[in-house]
């Protein structure tokens, strides 16, 4: 990978059509060479196990090839914009995966150091999968209180969605040891 030209883009589209290995050293040598890049993958379909694996090394974007004719356009463009494109299943399946294993840790890597406090516990809060009311209950502060938290962080991260929000902290998260 060191040795192979790529040219520069914002956003690499990724045929995963080779043996896994090679398709995820590809992903992670992109991402290395030029971290702020955005990758969607493609492939015939995808499992999760495959699934969660490609969006841990950082993929935005998993689209079959029965669904690359009318999805990948949209893709792009959302991924281009800070967001996610992967099903609903799969990326509620990944959340799931991830809180149940991230139960109790803070967020690491610095990604953080711009939050005032309470939207640090906010986010920790949302990382646990709590609802608004939830969170207002935890925190003693009003449901719209965190509201105003929530949108103050989906801008500062720059998703739109809370699930958005979730994987891209996780992605972001020093691997733990």
């Amino acid at each position: 990978m060191r040795h192979m030209r790529l040219p520069r883009a914002a956003i690499y589209v990724v045929d995963a059509s080779m043996p896994r290995p090679a398709v995820e050293a590809l992903i992670s040598g992109i991402l290395e060479r030029f971290p702020t890049v955005r990758v969607v993958v493609a492939a015939e379909k995808f499992a999760e196990n495959s699934s969660f694996t490609l969006l841990r090394l950082g993929a935005k974007g998993l689209v079959s090839y029965s669904e690359v004719h009318d999805q990948l356009p949209r893709a792009v463009i959302m991924v281009s914009q800070g967001g996610f494109w992967v099903s609903r299943s799969v990326l509620s399946r990944f959340v799931d995966s991830i809180l149940r294993s991230a139960r109790g840790r803070r967020i690491e890597g610095g990604t953080t150091s711009d939050l005032s406090r309470r939207e640090q516990e906010v986010l920790e809060a949302l990382l646990e999968n709590l609802a608004n009311k939830e969170i207002a209950l935890r925190l003693h502060i009003s449901e719209r209180t965190v509201k105003f938290h929530v949108s103050n962080l989906l801008a500062k991260f720059g998703v739109r969605r809370r699930a958005d929000l979730i994987l891209l902290c996780y992605q972001r998260r020093a691997p733990s040891a």
